[in-house]
């Protein structure tokens, strides 16, 4: 019996895997912490100890359940620091006659692991993850032939493949596929909002060994109250916690913002699903199965806005990332070269909104997706800042971010980067957005509803100015028609006013 090496990555922590079913004394399951991983970008300190520590405990949970598992920590003497190099030392110096790895999520990865087997002298082999609902292909392949895609018709394709929310096998629940438009709500203030699950874990060891081995971060951690979950027990916990207490007001308040509540009624479950420690679709079967038995409690448009976006926008991101990687990490369709402003890095401006965003995510390495999008991303967007910049800080700073999915919301979604791909249009607000959305604009240094002024939201002047800056791109598209008609009815003045101080603010970025 050939003796085999197993690859297990840090967000392949998968113990439903056919993999881990039954221990095997001719296979050999390797894990490491490496330099490499943690320091490609400047991450979030609550990333790596959360990365770190669900790996230490899945190793753990395989030796207990009989397996053979060779650990690379961080500070370990033979821990080359490199993940295909760790595997070329120990296949020699250990006599493997055989090498698998599970299908990497990042292009990056897949590229090396791939140049890796073709050097090696023992055969290799990669094996599926066992938790996507499509192939990596299938997206691609699903629009194949077309300049751009479309979310809603991969979706329903899914609804339909997957029996979900289904009167028949084509026709959905309620007559609609869709209930986004019942999902737009701004928080009441009289809802009561379910307080986070966390669980109080000490990782002040784990922390004191990256500063020992001097990894950069950004961020705050509490090392010994550390909140995110590392076992897929905990991982449950939180879904069923979020099933119960978050999911009847999710749908309602998905795209609401509030300073008292940085989470409001979301899951905050990306980070155990990105990881592997939860599948997709049990998320959706158990969520689906609380629904059915609750029906006073949850709504159909609160189950389908939440099923949507594991099934429809989570296959969308990976789908696309896969079918556009490696040419997507180099569009720049507006040219945007601007470095991102410091405040970034900070939190420190004046604009309340992009305070309260950067604050929070410093400080819980979270912000759910309107946040991301239509204010620290839309401002990224409106201020002109080189796509690379915003993929960096978005890929460093949330505990959820892999590359799969970080970079089709990011270039995609948030910055339109790709042209249109991923999204019909560039989704930018001006202060109006967010006032609607939020009460961020009540306790702010500028004012809403000012285009110009010292006191002038640089939303405002800034939204006008993109669309003014980019009319040879964006206004054939049918779906901005509205923003320019609005453009055009302004008299000479107020135009030039208003592009005037969009540049005063554009030449000032860090003092905003």
């Amino acid at each position: 019996m050939a003796k085999i090496l197993r690859l297990i990555l840090g967000d392949q922590l998968n113990s439903q895997h056919s993999w881990f079913q039954h221990p095997d004394p001719a296979i050999t399951f390797c894990m490491m912490e490496v330099r490499e991983e943690a320091t490609y970008v400047t991450h979030h300190v609550q990333k790596i100890l959360a990365f770190f520590s669900a790996m230490r405990a899945f190793r753990e949970e395989l030796v207990n359940r009989g397996h053979q598992v060779i650990y690379y920590p961080l500070d370990a003497a033979e821990n080359l620091q490199d993940i295909c190099q760790n595997i070329e030392h120990l296949i020699a110096a250990q006599q493997f006659e055989r090498f698998e790895y599970m299908q990497p999520d990042e292009y990056r990865l897949d590229a090396s692991l791939r140049a890796l087997c073709q050097k090696l002298s023992v055969p290799a082999a990669m094996a599926d993850t066992e938790h996507f609902l499509t192939p990596r292909l299938f997206v691609g392949n699903f629009f194949a032939g077309k300049k751009t895609y479309r979310m809603e018709s991969l979706y329903r394709e899914m609804r339909k493949k997957l029996g979900i929310l289904m009167e028949t096998d084509k026709n959905p629940l309620g007559g609609r596929w869709n209930f986004d438009m019942e999902n737009r709500k701004k928080y009441d203030g009289k809802t009561p909002v379910p307080a986070a699950k966390t669980f109080d874990r000490d990782v002040s060891g784990l922390y004191q060994l990256l500063t020992s081995q001097t990894i950069p971060s950004i961020g705050t951690v509490d090392c010994e109250h550390f909140p995110w979950p590392a076992t897929r027990g905990e991982s449950l916990e939180m879904l069923e916690d979020f099933i119960v207490n978050g999911l009847p007001y999710f749908g309602t308040f998905q795209d609401a913002m509030d300073t008292r509540h940085p989470y409001l009624f979301h899951s905050r479950l990306s980070f155990a699903l990105n990881t592997k420690m939860l599948s997709p679709l049990e998320v959706v079967n158990q969520s689906l199965a609380y629904w059915e038995h609750h029906p006073a409690a949850i709504t159909l448009p609160q189950i389908e806005g939440f099923v949507r976006q594991i099934i429809g926008w989570r296959e969308y991101m990976r789908g696309t990332y896969w079918a556009q990687m490696p040419a997507y990490k180099t569009l720049n369709y507006f040219g945007h070269d601007r470095p991102l402003p410091g405040f970034y890095w900070t939190g420190e401006t004046r604009m309340a909104c992009m305070r309260d965003a950067i604050t929070n995510s410093l400080k819980n390495a979270y912000a759910h997706h309107i946040q991301r999008l239509m204010v620290t991303g839309g401002f990224a967007l409106l201020a002109g800042v080189h796509p690379d910049a915003v993929d960096d800080w978005y890929l460093g700073i949330y505990i959820d971010a892999v590359e799969w999915v970080e970079i089709t919301n990011t270039r995609g979604m948030s910055q339109f980067a790709d042209g249109g791909i991923v999204g019909t249009k560039p989704y930018v607000g001006s202060a109006n957005y967010i006032n609607k959305m939020s009460n961020y604009c009540k306790n702010c240094d500028y004012a809403a509803k000012q285009k110009t002024g010292d006191r002038a939201c640089p939303f405002n002047s800034l939204y006008w100015h993109f669309y003014e800056h980019h009319r040879d791109k964006l206004a054939p598209n049918p779906r901005i028609g509205m923003a320019y008609r609005l453009l055009d009815k302004m008299t000479k003045t107020e135009k030039n006013q208003i592009l005037r101080q969009a540049e005063h603010y554009l030449t000032h970025l860090n003092d905003l």
